[in-house]
């Protein structure tokens, strides 16, 4: 408990909170909220999970897509490369046929141009959904699954297909590239692993 300048009592922010690393989404939960949304029609949110899966975006580059950057014509496309705001870094990724389906129903839904924001927000104040609205409807697919909010967050998403990757391959180098990392200590940091075991990974990967 912490003491305020005035005397009064007050909890830590973080009490009773996991912080730090947020927990990828297993297979199970994937597929489960997949059908969930397909069943209620929410035709918005299967687009951005899909999507939100299959690109490993941070949460401000998954928000501030335009159309035109999936898309190649009237078309989504099967990869994608984005400029990532925090690193100015190109990164790409696949978009999975699964994925292009639910974006190109949002899309026609939407009415959407390939000018326009792929995800508009429905405040007036903002072009395109807010990376707290992101966090706000993630919170809700949490909930529908059962799961405890404190352990999930937006990158949660982003760690998701990286995390599945990597347990599949054992192979660092090449969900660096698909994050958009620089550094390889970036990448072992992200996926949680002991970084002896990293480096001996990456020594039998390298070609």
């Amino acid at each position: 408990m912490e003491t305020a300048a005035n005397g009064i009592h007050r909890e830590p922010w973080n009490k009773g909170k996991i912080v730090g690393q947020k927990a990828p989404f297993k297979v199970k939960d994937i597929w489960a909220l997949r059908v969930r949304l397909q069943m209620e029609g929410r035709v918005r949110e299967l687009a951005l999970f899909n999507l939100g899966i299959d690109s490993k975006l941070r949460g401000c580059d998954l928000v501030n897509l335009k159309v035109r950057d999936v898309c190649h014509g009237d078309q989504v496309a099967t990869r994608a490369t984005v400029m990532q705001i925090k690193t100015q870094r190109p990164v790409q990724f696949e978009i999975t046929p699964a994925t292009r389906e639910a974006v190109q129903v949002w899309i026609k839904q939407a009415g959407l141009k390939s000018e326009n924001f792929l995800f508009p927000s429905r405040m007036h104040d903002s072009p395109h959904l807010g990376t707290r609205q992101y966090a706000r409807i993630l919170g809700h697919w949490v909930d529908d699954l059962g799961l405890d909010r404190a352990d999930y967050g937006t990158h949660s998403m982003r760690r998701t297909k990286a995390t599945l990757i990597y347990r599949r391959t054992k192979n660092l180098r090449a969900v660096q590239l698909l994050l958009g990392h620089s550094k390889l200590e970036s990448t072992v940091r992200y996926l949680g692993i002991e970084v002896d075991d990293a480096l001996e990974i990456s020594e039998q990967t390298e070609i």
